[in-house]
C-alpha cells in the first residue's frame, strides 16, 4: 500500500498530512500516518480546526474547565488550538530530530482576522510561538501584502514560518524576497540560522477550480482543451523561481552562514473536479526538496495507486509558460485570477475562524456551571 509514498518520499517530496484532530492524536492514528504512511509534518488551518473542535469528540472535558474558569471564546479557542499542536508536535519530535529540524513540523496559524494588519500579524506570531514553546512549529503567516514585513519581521526574530495561501508567481518571488530578508536580519542579530526554517505554501487545486470556469465560459475546443492544466504550470513556474532564488549569489552569503532554503510547499492538493485523476496534484508536482501536504484522502489515494515516475517538474517551463500564455490569449486574466483567490482563501478562513469561535462560545455557554 504504501510503495508509492515511499518512492514519493525517495524522490526528495516530504510528505505531510494537512489535516489534525484531537481524536486524531489521542487515538495514535497521527503515530500510525508516521510510521506507515511516511508522514513527516502536519498543516493545520483555521477551517480543519472548526471542523475538528465544532463535530469532533475529545475536547469536552477541557471545554469545560475553561467554561468554569470563565475564559473569553477567543482565549479559549487559542488554549485548544495550541494543545492539539504542542501534542503533535511531541509525536513528530523524533522525526524532527532525524532530520536536523527540516521535516517534523507542525504548523499553526494566526487569527486570520489579521490578514492585513501587519503588526498584529508579528505579535499573535511571536504569542503563538510562545504558547506552543516546541521547536519543531511553524508559524502560518499569510501572503498578503501585509503579511510581507511580517514575514521578514518574524523570521528576524528567530521563529520558523509557514508561509500561507501564496497563488501568484509575483506574490512567491516577494515571498522568498521577504524570507531572505528576514534571514539577513537574523544574522545581523547573531541568531543562529540553521534553527530558522520556512515553506512557502503554493495552493495548487483552486486555480484550476477558477481558471477551469472560466475556460467553460469561453466554450471553444481550444478552451477545453487547456482544463486542468493551468494549476500544474502555474506550480511549475513556482519551482522554476525557486531554483533561481536560491541558485542566487544574496542566497549563498546566507548559505555560509548554514541558513535553510525555503522549501516549496504544494497546498490544496486535494482534487476538486472528479473528472480528474485523484492522484493529479501529488504524481504531477513532484521535485527535490518540495513538501506536499495532503489531506487524508488524498494521501490514502496515493498510497493505493499513485503513480511516481521520477521529477515530474523539472525541464518542463517551457510548456508550463506557454500553458499560461494560450490561457491568457483567451481573454484570461491571470492576475485577476490569483488576486480572486488570494482575497477569497482570506476571507474563507476568516469566515472559519468566526463559525469555530460562535460554536465555541455555544459550548462554553453550555458547559458552563449554573451559579449559586
Amino acid at each position: 500500500m504504501t510503495d508509492a509514498l515511499k518512492r514519493l518520499s525517495d524522490e526528495g517530496v516530504a510528505i505531510w498530512l494537512d489535516d489534525l484532530s484531537r481524536k486524531r492524536i489521542t487515538s495514535g492514528n497521527l503515530a500510525e500516518l508516521i510510521d506507515e504512511q511516511h508522514v513527516v509534518g502536519v498543516t493545520t488551518n483555521p477551517s480543519i480546526f472548526q471542523k475538528a473542535i465544532s463535530h469532533g469528540d475529545g475536547y469536552e472535558q477541557q471545554l469545560t474547565d475553561l467554561a468554569t474558569r470563565k475564559v473569553t471564546v477567543d482565549e479559549a479557542i487559542r488554549m485548544i488550538t495550541t494543545a492539539d499542536v504542542r501534542d503533535a508536535a511531541d509525536i513528530l519530535r523524533p522525526v524532527f530530530d532525524a532530520t536536523d529540524g527540516q521535516d517534523g513540523r507542525v504548523s499553526i496559524e494566526v487569527d486570520p482576522r489579521l490578514a492585513h494588519h501587519t503588526d498584529a500579524t508579528v505579535a499573535e506570531a511571536k504569542q503563538l510561538a510562545w504558547l506552543v514553546d516546541r521547536p519543531n512549529t511553524l508559524i502560518k503567516i499569510p501572503a498578503t501584502k501585509a503579511g510581507l514585513p511580517a514575514i521578514t519581521e518574524v523570521i528576524g526574530k528567530g521563529i520558523s514560518v509557514n508561509v500561507t495561501l501564496i497563488f501568484s508567481l509575483e506574490r512567491y518571488r516577494e515571498v522568498m524576497d521577504a524570507y531572505l530578508a528576514g534571514l539577513e536580519k537574523a544574522k545581523a542579530a547573531g541568531l543562529d540560522l540553521s534553527k530558522i526554517h520556512s515553506v512557502a505554501s503554493f495552493f495548487v487545486s483552486r486555480v484550476d477550480t477558477e481558471i477551469d470556469k472560466r475556460l467553460d465560459a469561453v466554450g471553444t475546443d481550444e478552451a477545453k482543451a487547456l482544463k486542468g492544466k493551468a494549476a500544474l504550470a502555474n506550480a511549475r513556474l513556482a519551482y522554476q523561481a525557486y531554483e533561481e532564488v536560491f541558485g542566487s549569489e544574496r542566497w549563498a552569503a546566507l548559505d555560509k552562514a548554514q541558513a535553510n532554503k525555503q522549501r516549496p510547499l504544494w497546498a490544496s492538493t486535494g482534487v476538486k473536479d472528479p473528472a480528474y485523476k485523484d492522484t493529479l496534484y501529488v504524481d504531477d508536482l513532484v521535485a527535490p526538496g518540495t513538501v506536499n501536504t495532503m489531506p487524508e484522502a488524498t494521501l490514502d489515494a496515493t498510497a493505493d495507486h499513485g503513480q511516481i515516475t521520477g521529477d515530474t517538474i523539472t525541464g518542463t517551463y517551457g510548456r508550463a509558460r506557454a500553458e499560461l500564455d494560450a490561457v491568457a490569449k483567451l481573454g484570461i486574466s491571470y492576475d485577476d485570477v490569483v488576486q480572486l483567490l488570494e482575497d477569497e482563501g482570506v476571507e474563507k478562513f476568516e469566515t472559519s475562524w468566526i463559525d469555530l469561535l460562535n460554536s465555541t462560545e455555544a459550548e462554553l455557554k453550555r458547559l458552563a456551571p449554573s451559579e449559586g
